[in-house]
């Protein structure tokens, strides 16, 4: 880690702390050429694996994105989607890994919309379980009357 006084390449960790519920580490660091206190920041990556094999880093983004697009049209706040993209991701960061399957995101992100909108579940759900027929809506929406009996 470079300082950011002398720039020398040495420096040493004097504390560490995770913080952002767990997202990042923050680092106190001392240079071992001019002694100068300097701290760093660093954010926990989360890779998706994506169906191909593929990874690429996690965006809370592109949830939104895809969310919304089940939401179009619904009066469903921005705000509420912020809140169901943070709670997905806390679920995912959860699980403690640092990749985790695509599969597994959409699976995260079903009852917190559901409990958000129904209308725009059924719309996620067609999408990311591949319905075919109607008759796989209607047994998705006996699956959720049954949820919601208990």
């Amino acid at each position: 880690m470079y300082c950011p006084f002398c720039h020398n390449e040495q420096s040493r960790v004097i504390d560490s702390r995770v913080i952002d519920a767990g997202t990042s580490t923050r680092r106190r660091r001392e240079c071992s050429q001019c002694n100068g206190r300097f701290t760093t920041v660093e954010k926990a990556i989360l890779l998706v694996v994506k169906r191909n094999g593929l990874t690429e880093p996690f965006s809370r983004e592109k949830l939104i994105s895809g969310v919304r697009r089940a939401c179009q049209g619904r009066d469903v706040p921005d705000d509420d989607l912020k809140k169901l993209a943070q709670e997905v991701e806390e679920t995912i960061r959860g699980k403690g890994s640092s990749q985790i399957d695509a599969n597994l995101i959409g699976l995260a992100i079903l009852d917190p919309l559901r409990e958000l909108d129904e209308v725009a579940y059924l719309r996620f759900a067609s999408v990311y379980k591949s319905f075919e027929s109607a008759e796989d809506f209607e047994s998705e929406i006996r699956f959720m009357r049954r949820k919601i009996r208990g």
